[in-house]
C-alpha cells in the first residue's frame, strides 16, 4: 500500500484488506495446525467488519476488554464472547451481564475472592448464567493471582454461585525485545500449574486461555487451549521493532502530509513535519522504541515528536527532503490507541479506495 489515494483527506486512518486478509489468515491456520483455539481480541480494531472476518476465518469466539465492547459485538450476532479482565461487578453491570447472557455465551475474568462473591451478589439467581476464567499472573505483574491461589479463587467463585470454566492470563512481558520467547515459557509453565490446581480442587478445566501477539506464533508446546491474540490483524510499529511482523505485514497506516520542511543550517537537524499527531497516532511509546512512529517508504526516518495534531520526523541523510505537501505513510506504534482515535477508517486495495468502516466499539470503555 505505497500509494495514497487522492480522495483521502490527512490526516486519516488506512487498511490495506489484502495485507488485513493475510494476517488474519496466517494466524487462524497457525492455530488450526495447532489444534488452538483462536480468540481474537478485538479491541484492537473494535470494528464489525474486521470481527466477521475473523469468525468467518475459524475464530471460535471473541475476546473483547469491557461489557460495552461485548454490548457491540453481541447486537451484531457474535455468539461467544470473553471480558479478559478482572471485573468488578455492581448492579448496573450485572444487569447487562444478565443481559448479555440472553444472546451469547458470555464469560468474564476474576482474580479475587472479594470480586467472585461481589459478582456473585449482584447476579443473583443469574449467577451460573456467567462463565468466569480465573487471571494468573504469568509474569506480567498487572492483574491476576499467582498459580497457587487460583483454587481459592475459584472456591470463592463457586460458592457464589458462578460456572467456573477455567484461567487465562496474558504475557505482557512479552512486549520487550528479545522477551516473547521467554514470556510464551512463563505463560505455559503459570497456566499449567494454575490448571492443574483446580483439578486437584475438584473443578474440570474447560478453558485454558493465553497469548498476546508476539507470543501467538511461537510454536513451542503450550497446555493452552485457546489464544488471544489482537494487534496480529494490523501489526504495528512496536510489533516491527520486536521482530513479530516485517513491513509488508502491517495493514493499517495513518495518511499524513507534509506541512513543514527543514534543511540542516544552523545546527538544525534535518527534519519534516507532518498533519498526524497524538490525537490520531496515539502517544505510546515504550522506552525501547526508536520513535514515537516510524515510516515504511523510509525506514531510516524516525518522529521523535509528538504535539496534538503534528509530528516531527528527523530525516535521514541517505534520502532527499520532501518537499511540502508530499503525502506519508505514517505507522503508529500502537495501533490499538489509533483505532480508538477515529470514527471511521478507509479500506483500500491497489491504491485504490473501496470502503468505509464504522469503529463501532469506539469509546466503549466501560
Amino acid at each position: 500500500m505505497n500509494v495514497i489515494p487522492a480522495e483521502i483527506v490527512t490526516p486519516a486512518v488506512m487498511i490495506d484488506v489484502d495485507v488485513l486478509d493475510r494476517n488474519i489468515e496466517r494466524m487462524a491456520s497457525s492455530m488450526l495446525s495447532r489444534g488452538l483455539r483462536l480468540r481474537p481480541h478485538v479491541k484492537t480494531h473494535k470494528t464489525l467488519e474486521i470481527a466477521r472476518k475473523q469468525l468467518a476465518a475459524g475464530a471460535a469466539g471473541i475476546t473483547v476488554a469491557t461489557i460495552g465492547e461485548a454490548e457491540v459485538f453481541a447486537a451484531d450476532g457474535v455468539k461467544d464472547i470473553f471480558i479478559a479482565y478482572p471485573l468488578w461487578v455492581d448492579a448496573q453491570r450485572a444487569e447487562r451481564l444478565v443481559a448479555l447472557a440472553s444472546s451469547c455465551r458470555i464469560a468474564v475474568g476474576l482474580d479475587s475472592a472479594e470480586s467472585a462473591t461481589a459478582m456473585g451478589d449482584r447476579l443473583g439467581a443469574d449467577a451460573g448464567r456467567v462463565e468466569v476464567l480465573i487471571e494468573i499472573d504469568s509474569g506480567h505483574h498487572r492483574s491476576g493471582v499467582l498459580p497457587d491461589e487460583a483454587a481459592d479463587v475459584a472456591r470463592a467463585a463457586a460458592s457464589a454461585g458462578l460456572n467456573v470454566a477455567g484461567v487465562f492470563t496474558f504475557p505482557g512481558h512479552s512486549y520487550k525485545p528479545g522477551m516473547p520467547t521467554g514470556a510464551a515459557s512463563n505463560e505455559n509453565e503459570a497456566l499449567g500449574q494454575a490448571a492443574n490446581a483446580l483439578m486437584q480442587a475438584g473443578f474440570e478445566v474447560s478453558t485454558i486461555s493465553g497469548g498476546s501477539t508476539p507470543t501467538a506464533l511461537i510454536h513451542s508446546e503450550t497446555v493452552a487451549n485457546e489464544l488471544r491474540p489482537g494487534v496480529y490483524v494490523f501489526g504495528d510499529a512496536q510489533q516491527l521493532e520486536l521482530e513479530r511482523c516485517s513491513w509488508d505485514d502491517i495493514a493499517l497506516s495513518v495518511a499524513a502530509t507534509v506541512v513543514s520542511r527543514h534543511d540542516a543550517k544552523g545546527g538544525n537537524v534535518r527534519r519534516v513535519v507532518v498533519d498526524a499527531g497524538s490525537k490520531i497516532l496515539g502517544s505510546d511509546r515504550p522506552d525501547w522504541a526508536t520513535g514515537y512512529a516510524r515510516l515504511p517508504e523510509y525506514p531510516e526516518a524516525r518522529v521523535t515528536a509528538l504535539s496534538e495534531h503534528h509530528a516531527t520526523v528527523v530525516w535521514p541523510e541517505s534520502s532527499e527532503l520532501p518537499a511540502l505537501g508530499t503525502r506519508l505513510r505514517v505507522i503508529p506504534n500502537h495501533v490499538c490507541l489509533a483505532m480508538n482515535l477515529v470514527d471511521e477508517v478507509t479500506v483500500v486495495r491497489n491504491g485504490g479506495v473501496v470502503d468505509t468502516w464504522r469503529v463501532a466499539a469506539r469509546g466503549r470503555n466501560s
